[in-house]
């Protein structure tokens, strides 16, 4: 293992990889991601989900496929996510929130974001689940070995995960069990794999590398909503 913070270590295959997006924050940091905490409050998460709940203009998740060129195609072994748009009213409360937190972000990261994608409003129910998965490249097997990593969406820079829904032992309307978000190749100081426990109204920020390879754990019971955004930056 190698250290990569304070309190994280990384697999050591990692570093033998030409990962052509590497990208690590400060190494004296306890974590190598950001949780702004409070980012919506209980009651703002809970309109969110009620919104969602009672809405059926949705779309099926796509997953990135690398053949001949890159193309998206919906596969539930992979991934099974249902995907809402975010109503503009509360679109912009989060914009104008997102913009009072974006400093922080940088100067955690060190880079300068750029752009950002649309908000992707995610609801994985029971059952529901993503598969390991890089959020700027595609995963290279041979002989079901992972061997590397191909970049596909290099305007991703940084991932940034809202949850509205909580992770609790006893679920109602607005929390479920299961579907922790579990970083494949990161583990605490006892060796165990770093695993968030998603609650309502934390943000999750983390590098999209690969060094960031992650899953969304089975959905057990209850609704897990999230929102999702990917960010381009200038990388100091």
């Amino acid at each position: 293992m190698t250290q990569i913070s304070n309190e994280v270590f990384c697999e050591d295959f990692l570093l033998d990889f030409d990962i052509q997006t590497k990208l690590l924050p400060n190494p004296y940091y306890d974590l190598p991601f950001l949780i702004i905490e409070d980012f919506f409050t209980q009651k703002e998460c809970e309109l969110i989900n009620e919104i969602i709940k009672d809405d059926d203009d949705f779309e099926k998740a796509q997953v990135l496929i690398q053949e001949a060129v890159v193309t998206s195609k919906t596969n539930e072994k992979i991934r099974k996510t249902n995907i809402y748009k975010l109503d503009n009213i509360l679109l912009n409360l989060y914009n104008e929130r997102f913009n009072s937190y974006q400093k922080q972000i940088e100067d955690y990261f060190k880079l300068a974001i750029s752009s950002s994608t649309n908000v992707q409003v995610l609801e994985y129910k029971k059952d529901s689940f993503y598969m390991m998965h890089s959020d700027d490249s595609s995963m290279l097997f041979k002989d079901e070995k992972l061997v590397g990593f191909v970049p596909v969406t290099n305007e991703r820079k940084v991932s940034t995960v809202l949850f509205t829904t909580s992770c609790e032992d006893e679920i109602d309307k607005n929390s479920f069990q299961g579907g922790e978000l579990l970083f494949n190749f990161l583990y605490d100081i006892n060796g165990n794999q770093i695993k968030v426990k998603p609650k309502a109204g934390n943000m999750v920020v983390f590098l999209s590398n690969p060094y960031f390879t992650h899953e969304v754990l089975k959905v057990k019971q209850g609704r897990r909503i999230s929102l999702v955004q990917w960010h381009n930056a200038i990388v100091n």
